[in-house]
């Protein structure tokens, strides 16, 4: 089995980003500062070379004008640090004088400089004893017969040299480690937030989502990714709040939906019964009609609730609309028993889907000529990119208080509480649904007749985006686009004052 391969590889891998980081920025140092330290080396090599070739022509140059002064004789005194070789030879390769450490040595090289080149600067390894030689050679006189001087140092213990290559051995082995240690302070230091950021988020859970993670104070990647942490932290809980909510509201729904259901069924059945129970006694006209008045209730309800299970689950289909034509034509086919007066502006016109707004000003309407005495108004206007509808009546009106309440679904006023006149408590709940989906507002106020008011008001142009009342027609997506009201929906037309 290969046990050097990548398997081996990833098993020495550091696990931790602190750890690669390390590992990698160390090893870039090594690999620039090894050819730095050699290069470095090299070159102090080569400067120190140089300095003692400079010295030993120097010492070469002094002892040439004494000798030519008459000032050494036998023996020589070094004149420069460090070179303590020195020797005068002569053309037969006599010694003719040399320095105490050369004295009893043969001739330092057999190399002779030549009269158009008088200093040489060479190199010898041929003496016993002494090791390799770094000389200058230099000639005492320009005639042909003019001894020679030869001054230099053995390159052996050249402990120079050896002191720069140890020197920067160490040099480069200590900026190594700290370049190492120093990336993982850095990066310990830098990923540090990080750590934080992941600690409280490992401590999140669905029961407390109010948790958010600190924030460092500098604008960088990490500052960026901890406010991007609780921006989806803060959408999350949001999110929950909102699945909550309409769980809480989808129980309830289905709670008075299965409340409102059960009374004409109740009903239905008990007459059922008792008209089995006593055959004889049971008008049969009368049956039939109580009962088709349950089952009219029954399908009411349920028309009702399909509409509200479509309202709002995907874009209503609009176009442009006049909307003074549209509230005129739906009166105009409309039997009630009080007239309705119309305040309309002409040329009122907006985008959004007709037949969603007739079923709308169906459900005001329906609801105003339940509750009016004498009075059902209707206003229309446009307004600064807005348009607004009305419609008012004479009757009880609206308690401040319930102005909300009467918007909740199978919500109903007391007055509406016989089965005579009650609707199914949906028409407020899909009037406001409907002018939700289309990014706009429908509320209860005071008429100027001391009755109920609901104002509708429509942005002309549809949706617009990154609005408020876009985020509104989002929420209330539901399962598709708005029913079609019934064809007998003024017969059968749900009864709210809520």
């Amino acid at each position: 089995m290969n046990v050097s391969g990548p398997p081996l590889l990833r098993r020495l891998r550091p696990h931790s980003i602190r750890g690669r980081i390390t590992i990698l920025v160390t090893a870039l140092a090594t690999l620039l500062l090894i050819p730095t330290g050699i290069v470095g080396s090299v070159l102090a090599r080569q400067a120190f070379s140089t300095a003692v070739w400079l010295d030993a022509r120097q010492e070469a140059a002094l002892t040439a004008a004494g000798w030519r002064t008459g000032h050494f004789r036998h023996v020589i005194t070094p004149q420069v640090a460090g070179i303590d070789l020195v020797q005068v030879v002569a053309p037969n390769r006599r010694v003719l004088a040399a320095s105490p450490a050369a004295r009893g040595m043969a001739p330092l090289s057999s190399f002779w400089p030549s009269q158009q080149d008088p200093m040489q600067d060479l190199q010898a390894c041929a003496h016993d004893g002494t090791g390799c030689l770094r000389l200058s050679a230099l000639r005492v006189m320009p005639g042909p017969d003019s001894p020679v001087v030869y001054a230099g140092r053995p390159i052996d213990g050249f402990t120079p040299v050896a002191m720069f290559d140890l020197l920067f051995t160490v040099e480069v082995a200590v900026l190594v480690l700290l370049t190492a240690w120093a990336t993982w302070k850095v990066a310990g230091r830098t990923l540090r937030p990080v750590e934080a950021i992941r600690s409280d988020l490992a401590a999140v859970n669905v029961n407390d989502l109010d948790t958010r993670v600190p924030v460092p104070a500098v604008d960088d990647e990490i500052g960026r990714l901890a406010r991007t942490v609780n921006s989806t932290l803060a959408r999350i809980e949001q999110a929950k709040l909102t699945t909550e909510r309409a769980l809480r509201r989808q129980r309830e729904f289905a709670a008075d939906a299965s409340h409102e259901l059960r009374t004409p069924l109740a009903g239905l059945r008990a007459q059922l019964e008792e008209a089995q129970l006593h055959p004889d006694e049971t008008d049969l006209r009368s049956l039939l009609g109580d009962a088709l008045l349950d089952v009219e209730r029954l399908e009411a309800i349920i028309d009702d609730l399909l509409l509200l299970a479509k309202v709002g689950a995907t874009a209503p289909d609009r176009k442009p609309v006049d909307v003074s034509a549209l509230v005129r034509d739906e009166v105009a086919r409309r039997t009630d028993r009080i007239p309705v007066r119309l305040l309309l502006a002409d040329g009122v016109r907006m985008h959004a889907a007709p037949r969603h707004l007739a079923r709308l000003l169906t459900n005001l309407l329906d609801n105003a000529q339940r509750h009016a005495r004498s009075v059902v108004e209707i206003g229309l206007r446009g307004d600064d990119g807005f348009v607004e509808l009305w419609v008012g009546d004479d009757g009880p009106g609206v308690p401040v208080c319930e102005r909300e309440r009467i918007f909740e679904r199978f919500a109903r006023s007391d007055t509406a509480r016989s089965r005579g006149r009650g609707g199914t408590g949906l028409g407020l709940a899909i009037a406001r649904d409907i002018a939700r989906a289309h990014c706009g507002t429908l509320v209860a106020t005071e008429s100027s007749y001391g009755g109920a008011k609901f104002v509708l008001c429509l942005p002309v142009s549809g949706c617009p985006p990154n609005t408020e009342a876009a985020t509104s027609q989002a929420a209330i997506r539901a399962a598709g686009p708005y029913a079609e009201p019934p064809q007998a929906e003024n017969a059968s037309a749900p009864e709210d004052r809520a």
